[in-house]
């Protein structure tokens, strides 16, 4: 996949070497152009404010403006890769547009993959985008059989010796396990995202560093989930 024009890039961070890096990686993509360096957030939203950029490279811990502030000022975002040494922002950081996230040190190979992940959300149109999912599943409530359409689940919950299965009209109490109904969803649009609970990745309204929330529920992440699910949200 090779882009029709060159992608314009920035480098917000306030470690010099993080820069070394980082620019010796995009001047070995052809297709990358480094237009701005900024040493710390200030600067950044400044230059942000009056030039157009399509990718950025953000560092968080940043003294002054961090990187998560910045993207809270900015009205138009560019596509944003993430890079530092925490992830515990990993999951706030889907709610400002944020693409991928780079843990430090950051090799080549992974950087590569944040290139493709670019080109891929770009190339994508609005309808692949936003695809929903289709099919249903059969479960047992009560003594009966019954038959939930995939896209009209939210979440499920584990309940005792049943799953309660929210869907976007009522739930059911059915009759199987957290594991096995696990099993039976497709794993691009649903995930576990605490031992408990079963979420609809496309249902997610808001999220927060503990917990998402779908329709005004607030729904735990455990700790093992967080990584995976901050990656299947920026995808």
């Amino acid at each position: 996949m090779m882009p029709q024009q060159t992608i314009r890039c920035i480098i917000v961070d306030d470690e010099p070497a993080a820069h070394y890096v980082l620019a010796n990686y995009i001047k070995q993509d052809a297709f990358l152009e480094l237009v701005h360096q900024c040493y710390n957030g200030v600067e950044a939203l400044e230059y942000l404010q009056n030039n157009t950029i399509d990718l950025m490279f953000l560092d968080i811990d940043m003294p002054g403006i961090s990187g998560m502030d910045l993207l809270k000022k900015l009205k138009q975002r560019p596509k944003t890769v993430l890079t530092t040494a925490y992830s515990e922002f990993a999951l706030e950081s889907y709610e400002y547009g944020v693409m991928d996230y780079l843990l430090k040190p950051i090799f080549h190979p992974r950087f590569v993959k944040s290139v493709k992940r670019y080109l891929e959300l770009s190339d994508a149109s609005p309808a692949e985008l936003q695809a929903e999912v289709k099919g249903t599943i059969s479960v047992k409530v009560d003594s009966d059989t019954v038959e939930i359409e995939l896209a009209s689940i939210l979440y499920a919950q584990s309940y005792g010796n049943y799953v309660k299965i929210f869907t976007q009209k009522r739930y059911y109490l059915a009759t199987i396990t957290t594991n096995d109904l696990e099993h039976l969803l497709p794993p691009a649009n649903f995930m576990r995202a605490h031992k408990s609970f079963i979420i609809a990745i496309d249902k997610v309204d808001e999220v927060h560093r503990d917990h998402v929330v779908i329709k005004r529920t607030d729904i735990p992440i455990g700790i093992t989930y967080r990584r995976e699910l901050a990656e299947k949200l920026q995808r």
